[in-house]
């Protein structure tokens, strides 16, 4: 594949490849049978749409996506319980993970039965002194005092701990890769069970409890009353999704598409006082619940109370609802200071150790366990690898795991586990946990390493920037991003629509802040656009456009909408440059 516009080294280093001569010819074909933009034409392309189907793809309805709940395993015995619980006014605890899927997916429960009238109690673990997932102590504790305990997000693996919840049934609604046994429970619905087939690998947990909040609306019908609202709780599976980098594909995507209409009603009082505490001033969209919403949710379980963010996606008071959102976003600011000084010093670490090694790694003391999941995920960012990051308080370290495409990270940790050098891990093929003793780190690295090589880690280069096309200045209009946006939602497994401007002329450039770059340029014509560049003076892209000197350059990015004073126009989010 030759390099498009023949740019094999950018100004960040990365080679540009455009699409295949297959996906031009399909999005020719495409453009001649439907009267869609051809930049339009080359997205659904890459996403291998046909033309008969390009229609129902842009407008996708939930009801033709959404998969029979009774597809998965244990399904229609977890709702039947659940209902029997309902019924008879039982009490349940719902033990949430600490992170934006474990607090969702708490919320759809607490939001479904607060409509019926009941309330149930709320179990989140602390990250540092009970970690990931279920624990003797806590399971035994709510068994005496519970009927029904409901595990979300975490428990495919707890064994032990399950078993300590003697006298109360258990019920496992999960997505983690699951073990060649399953605890001994009333059920355990999970796509990424050892025996189930795979199809709904890409759901997130909140997305398997919508499904048995489904089934169980269902069963309720059958017995001739009525459930809750399902759709508007679809503002919770749509931010559980994203902020867990499902991939947005088939269901997730219209469960997405649609739970970000609900979300823009703001009608949920804890998404409502987030949004306006992270200033949002525009519709959201998938990148607000990645990088605004969702972080903030994510702060409490890091650094903070851990059950804050679910508390504040199931509150219905509007008060409660501020205080919490205020407190996460104190929180945020604070997760973001230690992480910074954290991926400064794992930065240094794994540079020491060298950057191509199939695995990427780094561990201290007293590294705060709260932020090691975003570290790993800026060395995975900088590196093209998976890497891990570990934290140790004594001689225990607690770490979290990043993979890249392709590379299946949760099972080789999973290895790691069943052959004891781990403590224990798990998690899925893109993100996984951990937790080593101190004298088993060097040889456990050292295996997870040879355990990714084979997979081929080490033979991954710079990430390629792939482009979608070409487009000129002239072309970009607020019409074009808002069909393109008909192809989105973007994100995981979804990457928004990437265009060059070819041998454009810099016209304005100007430095914001520290490190940002604002652009306007033109290709000679009448036409001009802007751009925004973030960290552009993190890179040679800064120095490169701030003093261009008359040179010409390509320029690479998304296009967006920038709405300011009430007016919108057409922005390109840069992210590449090369010379012309």
């Amino acid at each position: 594949m030759s390099d498009f516009l023949n740019v094999s080294n950018s100004l960040t280093g990365r080679r540009w490849v455009g699409p295949s001569i297959e996906i031009d010819r399909a999005a020719e074909a495409l453009e001649q049978s439907t009267t869609l933009p051809r930049a339009l034409c080359q997205v659904l392309a890459r996403r291998g749409i046909p033309a008969h189907e390009a229609e129902n793809f842009l407008a996708p309805a939930l009801r033709d996506l959404l998969p029979d709940p009774r597809s998965l395993k244990d399904m229609e015995a977890a709702a039947a319980r659940f209902l029997v619980a309902v019924k008879a006014r039982q009490k349940i605890a719902v033990f949430a993970d600490y992170d934006v899927d474990g607090g969702s997916s708490a919320a759809l429960l607490l939001v479904w039965l607060r409509a019926m009238g009941l309330s149930a109690t709320l179990y989140v673990p602390d990250r540092i002194d009970e970690g990931y997932g279920p624990n003797d102590e806590a399971m035994a504790a709510l068994a005496a005092e519970h009927d029904l305990i409901i595990c979300v997000d975490c428990g495919t693996l707890s064994h032990g701990p399950i078993a300590a919840a003697k006298g109360a049934d258990v019920i496992v609604l999960d997505h983690h890769l699951g073990g060649e046994t399953l605890p001994d429970c009333h059920a355990v619905v999970n796509p990424n069970r050892q025996d189930e087939n795979g199809d709904l690998a890409h759901l997130c947990a909140a997305a398997v409890v919508f499904l048995m909040l489904v089934e169980a609306n269902r069963q309720m019908r059958a017995d001739g009353a009525q459930g809750p609202d399902l759709m508007a709780m679809l503002d919770l599976v749509a931010l559980a999704t994203v902020a867990d980098v499902a991939p947005l594909i088939g269901v997730n995507r219209a469960l997405v598409r649609q739970g970000l209409k609900v979300m823009a009603r703001r009608e949920r009082a804890g998404l409502v006082a987030l949004a306006d505490v992270s200033r949002m001033d525009t519709a959201p969209s998938s990148y607000h619940l990645g990088f605004l919403l969702g972080p903030r949710v994510n702060a409490g379980g890091r650094i903070g109370q851990a059950d804050l963010g679910a508390r504040l996606l199931a509150t219905s008071d509007p008060q409660e609802a501020q205080a919490i959102a205020d407190r996460l976003d104190q929180l945020n600011t604070e997760r973001r200071d230690i992480e910074s000084a954290v991926r400064a010093a794992a930065m240094d670490q794994a540079e020491e150790r060298g950057l191509d090694a199939p695995l990427v790694w780094a561990a201290a003391d007293g590294w705060h366990p709260g932020v090691v999941g975003i570290v790993a995920s800026r060395l995975k960012e900088a590196t093209n690898r998976p890497a891990i990051v570990i934290g140790f308080d004594g001689d225990e370290g607690k770490g979290s795991g990043r993979s890249v495409a392709g590379i299946d990270l949760g099972a080789a940790i999973q290895r790691l586990a069943t052959e004891g050098l781990l403590v224990k891990g798990g998690g899925h093929k893109m993100a996984a946990g951990l937790t080593v003793m101190r004298d088993q780190l060097e040889p456990a690295m050292e295996r997870l390493s040879e355990l990714l090589e084979k997979q081929g880690a080490g033979d991954i280069g710079p990430a390629d920037l792939k482009l979608d096309g070409m487009l000129m200045p002239g072309a970009a209009s607020l019409d074009l991003v808002n069909q393109l946006e008909a192809a989105g939602p973007f994100g995981a497994g979804a990457p928004a629509p990437r265009f060059a401007f070819p041998d454009v002329e810099i016209r304005f450039a100007k430095r914001i802040g520290d490190n940002h770059l604002k652009v306007t340029f033109g290709d000679g014509l009448a036409a001009r656009l802007e751009a925004i560049c973030f960290g552009a003076f993190d890179t040679a892209i800064g120095p490169a456009l701030e003093n261009h000197g008359g040179k010409r350059f390509h320029l690479a990015g998304r296009l967006d909408i920038n709405t300011w004073g009430g007016r919108q126009s057409v922005q390109l989010r840069l992210e590449d440059a090369a010379p012309a």
